[in-house]
């Protein structure tokens, strides 16, 4: 019989997708005071290669990435989720605004994958708890990221996967000093 071991911490990472760039700074603040300081931080990228969001939340989006210092038990995962859901409504509410100005997709890195959560089912994806699935994004290899199926085109772009090639690297350095 295998021994059952705790899960290894992991890289706590929000995508944020908004049209402006107070939105974005509010966002970080507040992901900040939850889940302490951000060690990195994406370019904006176009989020043009779908209009899924664009009946909520207007054109000219923007997709961002950052992440946390600190390392997270993975079992947290679905409970950030729920919190970030409700973090979107709370920043709309701090702008005035009536309509939906941030979308925030937490996830993590481990030194394989990278896993990000939905409230959202399909086929692919793995029920955590509380009714937010595990998403698996792609793949660490060792010469870059592998692609799947269903990863998103916004995360498949170039610049994206270079921040998380590197973004890995600095997490598995933070793995050594722990």
């Amino acid at each position: 019989m295998a021994e059952i071991k705790a899960f290894p911490l992991v890289k706590l990472i929000c995508g944020i997708i908004s049209s402006k760039e107070g939105y974005f700074q509010r966002s970080e603040e507040r992901l900040a005071e939850l889940y302490g300081t951000v060690d990195s931080r994406s370019p904006r990228f176009d989020f043009d290669l779908t209009d899924y969001y664009e009946p909520q939340m207007g054109k000219a989006l923007k997709r961002g990435f950052l992440s946390f210092d600190r390392l997270i038990d993975p079992n947290g995962l679905s409970g950030i989720k729920i919190r970030t859901n409700g973090l979107e409504l709370e920043i709309r509410r701090e702008f005035g605004e009536d309509r939906r100005i941030v979308n925030l997709d937490p996830g993590y890195i481990t030194q394989a994958a990278l896993i990000m959560a939905t409230a959202k089912d399909f086929s692919h994806r793995i029920p955590l708890q509380n009714g937010i699935y595990g998403h698996l994004e792609f793949l660490f290899t060792r010469t870059g990221i592998r692609r799947l199926d269903w990863t998103y085109p916004d995360f498949a772009n170039e610049g994206a996967q270079r921040y998380f090639v590197e973004l890995r690297k600095r997490y598995r350095a933070q793995l050594k000093d722990a």
